[in-house]
């Protein structure tokens, strides 16, 4: 039986249509949802050039058959909908039944599904409007659409389109609203074949998906929100007030599962922590409300991104009750004591900023783990959604430390913004700052050494390393090593890169010839590793702080011997809960 029909034209004239294809983050978004209608478990993205050169969602749902696949490109044309009154019932993604043929109309597109109970599937391929393809194609289950070079055929449209950087930010965020709405669902994002997001189901605790799309740094300030009042049930997280933003970019309003922005639904989290946050900050909250479809229109902007409330002001009433009610049971605000003077300022510091970036700059979301396959794989613990931060910092996370001292002739203690403890061990700081610009100056073919004609040692060596070294001369001097051989069972070290270190020579030499036969990488790696001292100097703050600066610059994904730069993190709301105890 046939699912999907062409509305009526007394119901088209109702719904309030516009240009649903604005960007590629749109065809995600739409896809995505019509995914998510379909009973999906998990939906996967593939993206390419940011989505303009390509888009690809697969979902597990429930499919189509060869004639709804057929009527689904026509214009209005849905399965969500069929009466006026369902204008008003509405708890489905899509309903209009626009995207599907406004995305063929400007791509290269072609879907693939196959419904329950047929033995083969339909493939329907359209090039820029032009009439569908039908052809039968295997039968996997669900349904695969891919979008190739969006908006070739509106030139003047695609001219409009900012840089492929800029493109995939707005695509990962539009994937990771709908990641938040549905935790009950696996999340899966690619870029040029590089995972970008990675969330499996966790429909026992969604604390795990928003610690994976908002970084690991939120779950520990997390509070529950649970307020019932006249029709309107508002659920959802909220942070504490140690952890916020410049900007409104954390709050995060659901309604009936649908991501809206709302004014007034913002303003009512704002005025639950006006008397908590400084001026210029914002709070960080993912909430959800919930209430009879009957009293929400939805049907009032192209994108879906607005609503009207039949009862505004008991909506808002409820969202700050419950944000307020979080608030008040918070340990910090327990107590019997007043704060002492020197926490007060603590608590009104800049938080650190760690997961605005993802909005901000080309962010990297991190690959699954091993083993899991989306929707048939376990949920995650906590910790394990994404690499800690030694594997993927933040950016900007080092720069904004403040030095406070030495610990033991071995570590750096620092505060982060918001009155966060973070130990740092120095040695593995210069590693990593020394790997990373070993690397890029190995990759632009820069990495020789600066240090010709002040520098020459003699190092004495075995017959059998001697002559590995002698035939790896032309590998060495790749990497900035000058060396050649001097006298019998000897080579004379004549420059190095200005990075390494000539303290232990020796040994320097024996792990290089040993590690060139692995690659270039390999090397790299001893040479960073040479480069830091077992024991740290006594540094100057302004020394520490430029190496601190240096690090943000550096790339975490190159594999490092000593990769533990941040030894130890502990929030003030920590700290005061262990005083407490």
């Amino acid at each position: 039986m046939r699912r999907i029909k062409v509305l009526p034209e007394a119901l088209i004239n109702k719904i309030a249509a516009g240009e649903v294809v604005e960007r590629p983050a749109s065809v995600v978004k739409e896809l995505a949802e019509n995914s998510i209608d379909a009973g999906a478990t998990t939906v996967r993205v593939k993206l390419g050039q940011g989505g303009l050169s390509a888009i690809c969602v697969t979902d597990d749902g429930l499919g189509m058959s060869r004639d709804d696949a057929l009527t689904a490109l026509q214009r209005h044309a849905t399965s969500k909908l069929d009466s006026v009154e369902g204008l008003f019932h509405i708890l489905t993604k899509g309903f209009r039944g626009e995207a599907l043929p406004a995305i063929a109309s400007v791509s290269r597109f072609s879907l693939v599904t196959r419904a329950p109970d047929a033995k083969v599937g339909t493939r329907v391929s359209v090039e820029g409007g032009s009439a569908p393809v039908l052809e039968e194609a295997p039968a996997a289950g669900g349904t695969r659409i891919d979008v190739d070079d969006l908006f070739f055929n509106t030139p003047a449209r695609r001219k409009f389109m900012k840089r492929d950087a800029t493109e995939l930010v707005h695509s990962q965020e539009a994937l990771l609203r709908l990641a938040l709405a549905h935790p009950e669902v696996g999340f899966f994002l690619e870029h040029e074949g590089r995972a970008l997001f990675s969330s499996p189901a966790c429909p026992q605790d969604p604390t795990e998906r928003i610690a994976a799309a908002l970084g690991p740094e939120v779950h520990p300030h997390l509070l529950k929100v649970d307020e019932r009042r006249l029709g309107v049930h508002v659920t959802g997280w909220v942070a504490s007030p140690e952890f916020t933003l410049p900007n409104a970019r954390g709050l995060y309003t659901f309604v009936n599962h649908r991501y809206v922005r709302d004014r007034g639904l913002n303003f009512a989290v704002q005025r639950a922590y006006q008397e908590q946050l400084p001026p210029g900050r914002q709070p960080v909250a993912v909430l959800f409300i919930e209430l009879d479809p009957a009293a929400v229109d939805v049907n009032v902007h192209p994108q879906k991104l607005e609503v009207r409330f039949v009862d505004g002001r008991g909506v808002q009433e409820a969202v700050l009750a419950g944000v307020s009610r979080a608030l008040k049971s918070a340990p910090w605000l327990n107590r019997d004591q007043p704060q002492p003077s020197a926490l007060d300022g603590a608590y009104y510091a800049q938080a650190v900023d760690r997961f605005l970036a993802r909005a901000q700059t080309n962010t990297t979301f991190f690959e699954p783990q091993a083993g899991s396959t989306g929707a048939g794989a376990g949920s995650l613990g906590f910790g394990q959604a994404r690499p800690g931060i030694n594997q993927a910092p933040p950016p900007g996370y080092f720069s904004a430390l403040r030095f406070i001292g030495e610990l033991g002739a071995r570590f750096w203690v620092c505060e982060a913004p918001g009155g966060t403890l973070v130990v740092i061990d120095p040695r593995a700081a210069r590693e990593r700052v020394t790997l990373h610009q070993l690397g890029e100056r190995l990759r632009q073919g820069t990495l020789d050494s600066n240090q010709g004609g002040l520098f020459s040692a003699t190092v004495e060596l075995g017959a059998e390393a001697l002559q590995q070294l002698v035939a790896a001369t032309g590998a060495l001097a790749r990497l900035g090593l000058d060396v050649e051989p001097f006298g019998v069972g000897a080579v004379a070290v004549k420059a190095l890169p200005i990075e390494a270190s000539p303290a232990d020579l020796p040994a320097l030499l024996a792990e290089l010839l040993s590690a060139l036969s692995e690659g270039d990488q390999q090397a790299l790696q001893v040479l960073a590793a040479h480069a830091a001292p077992p024991v740290a100097r006594q540094v100057t703050h302004a020394e520490a702080s430029a190496l601190l600066a240096q690090l943000d610059e550096a790339d975490f994904e190159r594999p490092c011997r000593h990769g533990t730069v941040v030894v130890h993190e502990l929030t003030l709301l920590e700290l005061l809960q262990r005083a407490e105890n």
